[in-house]
């Protein structure tokens, strides 16, 4: 009977290895997630940061096609676009502080946006607002774009 108790009842120290290597496979399992979402988030933000491919036209249509939208819907305003601080060379900062020449900080996608608003929108009589929306940890994080049409 005693070959039984071992063979059903391990001991203490063998319950205490075989935890040891689950919780070994537990934060070797999360690092590699973690590392998979970094590198998620460092490829999408190498893609936002570069041109969006669209010609003009199609960012006039695209642009007209989300305001007309937000009007339909009774907005006076919408937010066009969110995007992380990292696509600022100042990681949002002169944003963030209102400081003028912001606009200069900016790479990418929300770069294309404020251009096509100095072309297109603002001699019609539209406004943009780039403001920092998040602020995770008490520092500047994610940009919203918003764009308006009333007085």
């Amino acid at each position: 009977m005693p070959e039984k108790i071992d063979d059903l009842l391990p001991t203490a120290k063998e319950i205490q290895k075989q935890a040891a290597i689950k919780e070994a496979e537990k934060a070797d399992e999360e690092a590699r997630a973690a590392a998979a979402a970094e590198a998620e988030k460092r490829a999408l933000i190498e893609k936002l940061s570069k041109p969006s491919g669209l010609s003009e036209d199609e960012k006039v249509r695209l642009a007209s096609s989300v305001i007309q939208r937000a009007v339909r819907n009774g907005l006076k305003e919408v937010q066009v676009y969110r995007f992380p601080n990292m696509l600022c060379t100042d990681k949002g900062r002169a944003i963030n502080q209102m400081e003028p020449g912001w606009e200069k900080t900016l790479t990418g996608i929300p770069k294309e946006i404020f251009q096509l608003w100095t072309d297109y929108l603002k001699p019609r009589g539209y406004r943009i607002q780039y403001q920092v929306i998040d602020f995770s940890g008490g520092v500047p994080g994610d940009i919203g774009i918003t764009i308006s049409w009333s007085s």
